[in-house]
This record gives structure tokens, sequence and C-alpha cells, in this order.
């Protein structure tokens, strides 16, 4: 787009002068023939330069000058005076009044034209630089925004966590089409564990001995279920029921189930011993089995929780209540993914007979898992 400049000047025979050269160059021109009327005029339409006369009556070209620097908008407006006066006496009135620049009458056609072109490539600097400045300044309120958003959001799955597992969670606040509370079907594994010797526990030990030991135990099962990835379904005293590929899926379900297990069960016999020292006999025992569930929020309007119904769950809850203290014992179906997977020795498999579990019309194979280093 031409710069568009504007000619203040008395004497029409000056502002056609100064406005054919200047149109014959490409530049867009408006005139004004009073400072009152220039004022008017860069208000409604602002220019990029302004040629101004000095002599007009009322205000003439020092005040005009005055009158645009004191406005903020126009500040940087360049602003060229015209006289035909003494140009020394004239140069310190005009920057006094916030000249840029000064021409001499009777006009020299290459000198105007190299005045103005000069001062419009300062003007079109400082138009570019404050265009970036608004830029940067909208990036920053835009960044200021993102991380208010972000840090929000981070409250509301911490909010959402103490809840839900760290995945579910996020997978709530992301939304979208495939929202994990609407009920669907997956194949998934689930880890049953709970402890041996609690109820007799309870019986004899004072409440706060009993929430001590929970909150140890939940403590430590749990760090073990956010590092697995896995999705807690539930703390129910001491039995806990976490599963695996739902909500986020994973590909190898069967193996960081039982790998999870496998880590709990060393962490317990520190627990353990800790809890022996104290007069407290307790152990825990696993199930695990993998098969298909409906998995969704359950619950009404206010609370709501994660839950997986099918057989699957059934199993493996039954599994565990035959497990021993100390022990892991998993379904035909787990035992068929994993038997030739024993990472690093970590474990190893021994049959533990067709069980009859309450719940199951037909008996039910199972398998030992020995972790290493378990006794």
């Amino acid at each position: 787009m031409n710069a568009h400049i504007l000619v203040v000047d008395d004497v029409p025979s000056n502002v056609k002068l100064l406005t054919d050269i200047l149109t014959a160059r490409g530049y867009r021109t408006s005139t004004a023939t009073s400072g009152e009327q220039a004022m008017a005029s860069i208000a409604a339409d602002p220019p990029d330069l302004v040629l101004l006369d000095v002599m007009m009556p009322g205000m003439n070209g020092y005040d005009v000058c005055r009158a645009i620097r004191a406005d903020p908008h126009f500040a940087v407006l360049p602003v060229v005076l015209v006289t035909a006066l003494d140009p020394e006496r004239e140069r310190v009135n005009g920057l006094n009044a916030g000249a840029d620049d000064f021409l001499s009458k009777p006009i020299h056609q290459a000198e105007l034209m190299a005045r103005v072109r000069s001062l419009l490539r300062v003007k079109t600097l400082y138009d570019e630089v404050q265009r970036q400045r608004a830029e940067l300044q909208a990036w920053n309120n835009t960044l200021e925004e993102r991380v208010a958003e972000s840090v929000q959001q981070l409250e509301r799955v911490g909010q959402l966590k103490r809840f839900f597992s760290p995945q579910l969670a996020e997978a709530i606040l992301a939304g979208g089409a495939d929202d994990p509370l609407k009920s669907h079907r997956r194949e998934i594994t689930v880890v049953f564990l709970d402890l041996r010797g609690f109820t007799a526990f309870t019986e004899t030990a004072d409440p706060e001995e009993v929430m001590a030991v929970l909150a140890q135990y939940h403590a430590a099962m749990g760090r073990l279920v956010i590092e697995h990835q896995g999705t807690l379904e539930r703390f129910s005293g001491d039995g806990m029921m976490i599963f695996f590929n739902d909500p986020q899926p994973v590909p190898d379900a069967p193996a960081r189930a039982l790998r999870m297990a496998v880590r709990m069960q060393r962490e317990m016999v520190a627990l353990c011993n800790q809890w022996s020292r104290r007069g407290y006999d307790l152990h825990m025992g696993v199930g695990i089995a993998q098969g298909f569930a409906t998995l969704g929020g359950i619950g009404f309007d206010g609370r709501i929780d994660y839950g997986a119904i099918g057989t699957v769950t059934n199993l493996a809850a039954r599994l565990c209540g035959e497990a021993a203290g100390g022990e892991i014992l998993i379904s035909q179906r787990v035992h068929g993914a994993l038997q030739d997977l024993s990472p690093n020795g970590e474990w190893s498999f021994g049959e533990a007979g067709e069980l009859e579990l309450k719940g199951f019309q037909r008996k039910v194979p199972a398998w030992r898992v020995v972790p290493a280093g378990v006794a």
C-alpha cells in the first residue's frame, strides 16, 4: 500500500505543487489549509508523514507540531516543516516543537523526495517494530493463558488422581469421543491381592495400629501400581484389585501384571519382617487372571467409581483367596501367555492343580509363580 502524506499549507498554489510532485511518484495525498483542519484530518485519516507549512493563520506550524506530539498515538509521526523564513532560526524553533526535518522554500523536488523517502523508511521500520512488539505481547499473553490452563489442568489431574489411576484421570480430562467412563468391553489382566492373617490381626490390634499397617501396605503397593501403569480399581480394606490394558492399552498386560506382582511380593518381605517384630503375623497372597470384562463408570451422580465387571475379576479374586502368604497364583490364560517368559530368571512356574473355586461350576487349573528370592 502506498504511503499517505498530508500536505498542510494555507496557500493553494503551494498545496498543488507539493501534491502534484508526490502523486506523480505514487504517494497518496490529502490536504489541509489550516492547522485546525490538519488536526481533524490526522484524527480522521492518520497519514504516514506530514508536510507542514510554518506560517499559517490561527494555529501555525509550530502549534500543529506541538499538538501532534502531545497525542501519544502520533508521537512518532514524521513531520517536515516547510518554511521561507531564516532556516537556522526556524530549525531551532522546529526542533523545540518536535519536528523531524525541514524544507526551505522554494521547494527543490530532489531534496523533497530524498527527505520524504528517508523519513518514510524510518516510519516503516518503526511500524514493523511495533507490529512485532504487538505480536510478541499477544504471544506472551497466549503463553500466560496456556501456562495458566496447564496449571489448572495439573491441579484437576492431581485432584482426580486422588480417586482414579493417573492414566484414567488424564483420559477423563482429555474428553473426546473415547470417554473412558462410558461402558466398553476389553480384554484385561486382573491382579487381586490381600493380606493373610489380617482378620485375626484386626480382632486384637488397636484401630490406630490397623490404620498404620494399612497405610504402609497401601503406600508400598500403590507405588508399584503407578510404576507399572496399572489401573487401581478399588481398595477394600486389605484387598486391592488392579487391572492392565484399560483405559491405557498396553501390549504386554500379562507380563506387566506378573512383573508388578513379583515386585510386590519382594516388597512385602521387608514389610512382613517389620510387622513381625511388632508381633503382627501378616503375609500377602496374589491372584492373576486374564479375560474380557465390561469396564466404565459405576455409581451415581456425585459419586462414580471406575470398575470392571466380568468372570475374569471373580477368577482373580478366587485365585488370590487360594494363594498362601507370599504366593502368586495365575490362571491358565495367563500361564499360556507367559510360560516361555521369565526375564532374568525372575520367576518360575509350578502346577497348582485344578482348584474348586466358589462361583465356578468346574474345577479351574492354576499355576503357582515362584519369584526368585521369595520364600
